[in-house]
């Protein structure tokens, strides 16, 4: 453990980072989150993972991907909350970032300047084809964005939009495979 903890205190000295994964609906966002984070837990860094409260499509305490990959999270009802709860951790993991208030690119900041890796996933853009919560300023001040893409379950070319199903036009709609498909450009535009 001595030694995982002289690479931490180097790699402190020389400042955090903030990762961004992101893309539509059904592209593999929290399948990455989780793939990354049990890279840093096999390299026995203290990792913590947080996700919005309101987010309760598969339990309280995890983040659960499509394939039902899962790992432990904790709820928090704002983005302040993550500074409050994150305190020895080495690696952060926020999932559904969409979700969160407009304070999370300053939190990811914060966190980073401490020395801190944040991984951060979300949808991009929302149903309408707009960018969606706090995701854009975070891409904006990331190191690295990796954006998924899914498949277009209309054409099978790669899809970027998260098509609405459900005529409802609330910006936020919790839902799955019932209320969403991954299209691609043509397929989202022909609104058929």
């Amino acid at each position: 453990m001595v030694y995982h903890e002289e690479v931490f205190r180097r790699k402190s000295e020389f400042g955090g980072s903030i990762e961004v994964i992101c893309g539509s609906m059904f592209s593999g966002k929290t399948e990455e989150l989780i793939r990354r984070l049990s890279r840093a837990r096999i390299a026995k860094l203290k990792v913590e993972i947080f996700s919005p409260k309101a987010d309760t499509r598969y339990g309280e305490e995890a983040i659960i991907s499509h394939n039902a990959n899962k790992i432990t999270s904790t709820p928090v009802d704002s983005a302040a909350a993550i500074l409050l709860l994150a305190s020895d951790a080495h690696v952060i993991g926020v999932d559904e970032a969409q979700f969160f208030d407009e304070g999370l690119p300053e939190v990811c900041t914060l966190l980073a300047n401490r020395g801190i890796r944040v991984i951060v996933a979300g949808l991009d853009m929302d149903f309408k084809g707009r960018p969606f919560g706090p995701m854009p300023a975070i891409m904006a001040i990331a190191e690295s964005v990796t954006k998924l893409q899914a498949v277009c379950v209309r054409c099978g070319n790669s899809a970027l939009y998260s098509y609405r199903l459900v005529p409802d036009e609330a910006k936020i709609l919790l839902g799955e495979k019932e209320s969403y498909e991954p299209r691609c450009r043509v397929c989202y535009n022909s609104k058929a």
